[in-house]
């Protein structure tokens, strides 16, 4: 007897049709779902280390550029200056580094193998990365003499800081004095009407902080800036040496303007104001027995803080003659690090930052005068900003190979002659000679 027939009945067939759907169906929808994850592109996080920048400077800019990148997120960690570049170079030797990270305007002959270059743009520049032809037109021409290399960008400019004239405009009214110095000649016809001695010839309060070494904010600065003004050639044009000490056209610049400077600390010069027994120069200022200094505009919260109630006036720092102004410049600029995994985001980022929209962003809430020439502009009428914004525009700096070690050699120049271990143009030329020591080991 044949078996009964035992093959699907149209039941069975329906059911085992609908079972093959819906197995299709869940596996076609795992598969899905894990190909959209894998296909996600992942966020870009982008470490960024800087100097004398609160987190809250930068977050109004971060989360501007982070909004319109949705696949990059940036964290900014601040150092404190003393410890920033020894932490530094240890984090980028150790490859734990950022991939962002501020460099001080002198630090590209010194970190340049550091620094990634940023991409040369494209036709369609899709990046929105700036040309050099943009950079000249945008920013201040220091900093394309600081930032550039061989027609490389290496950093870009957020803002960019020079050495101003401060002065208590009460003791100047007291003096009878009723403008400011324009000049050199005038600040030292100041000098002499502001500084006041007890009956035993003691500074009791003193016409401006010049002079010394030790107890002057930023006093290697202001000296660099009277050579510069006075026309000294520091480098060679190669930058492969130094040449302060060297003549110009038969005249000795250099060591004119080194005399200048320390006359300010002889007690047989007419312009004696200073010595080494003042006070530090921001804390005689606040204590109101300092009528002038020079210094950057950060120096302008600190004073607020300390001395909210001393009438302070800035005015541009003097000048050798009105024909042509020199100014000496001093700030920070972010770089990307060779070491960083997305270079490209982290170059955007620096576009946008040091964009006119980024700039703005940054600047409103710090109280520093801009780089950007179009913000100049608009900086200029500032009461505050605008001597150290429209300075900015003949800011000059110069070649330093290392910037401590150079502070730390015109510091002791200055004491050299100040305690009488050295002749003047003999400590000029001892400094050279230690800086072509540094200037050597680059080579």
């Amino acid at each position: 007897m044949p078996l009964p027939f035992s093959g699907f009945t149209s039941s069975n067939k329906l059911f085992y049709i609908l079972v093959g759907i819906i197995v299709f169906v869940f596996f076609a929808t795992i598969i899905w779902i894990l190909a959209g994850v894998q296909s996600r592109p992942e966020k870009s996080a982008l470490e960024f280390w800087g100097v004398f920048d609160e987190n809250k400077s930068l977050s109004k800019a971060i989360d501007k550029f982070e909004s319109q990148h949705s696949g990059v997120r940036i964290t900014y960690k601040e150092f404190s200056y003393e410890d920033y570049e020894r932490n530094l170079i240890d984090a980028l030797a150790a490859g734990t580094g950022p991939d962002i990270f501020m460099i001080h305007n002198t630090w590209l002959a010194k970190h340049r193998n550091k620094l990634e270059s940023q991409p040369q743009p494209t036709s369609k520049n899709e990046e929105g990365f700036i040309n050099i032809v943009d950079f000249k037109n945008q920013f201040v021409d220091v900093a394309f003499t600081d930032l550039v290399f061989q027609d490389k960008i290496y950093a870009m400019p957020i803002y960019l800081d020079t050495l101003a004239l401060f002065y208590n405009k009460s003791l100047l009214n007291s003096a009878g004095i009723t403008t400011p110095p324009a000049n050199w000649e005038e600040f030292n016809k100041d000098v002499e009407l502001l500084t006041k001695f007890d009956k035993f010839g003691n500074i009791i309060q003193a016409g401006a902080a010049m002079g010394t070494a030790r107890n002057i904010n930023r006093s290697t600065d202001i000296l660099m800036l009277l050579m510069l003004q006075n026309g000294t050639r520091m480098t060679n044009v190669a930058n492969t040496n130094a040449t302060f000490a060297r003549a110009v056209n038969a005249e000795r610049v250099g060591e004119n303007a080194l005399q200048y400077y320390v006359d300010f600390a002889n007690p047989l010069k007419k312009v004696y104001a200073w010595n080494d027994s003042q006070h530090y120069s921001v804390d005689a200022f606040v204590e109101e027995s300092l009528a002038m200094m020079f210094n950057y505009s950060h120096q302008v919260d600190i004073l607020r803080s300390k001395a909210p109630r001393i009438n302070i006036g800035i005015a541009p720092i003097p000048q050798v003659t009105s024909l042509q102004a020199s100014n000496y410049a001093n700030y920070w600029a972010p770089a990307v690090s060779v070491a960083a995994e997305n270079k490209t985001a982290a170059w955007q980022f620096i576009n946008f930052l040091s964009s006119r929209e980024g700039a703005t962003l940054y600047l409103s809430e710090v109280l520093r005068p801009s780089a950007r020439r179009d913000i100049i502009d608009i900086q200029r009428t500032d009461p505050i900003l605008g001597p150290f914004a429209v300075q900015a525009l003949s800011a000059k700096s110069w070649h330093q190979v290392d910037s401590i070690a150079i502070e730390k050699i015109f510091a002791d120049m200055i004491d050299d002659i100040n305690y009488g271990r050295a002749k003047l143009g003999d400590a000029l030329r001892n400094a050279q000679e230690k800086v072509n020591v540094l200037m050597q080991k680059q080579l």
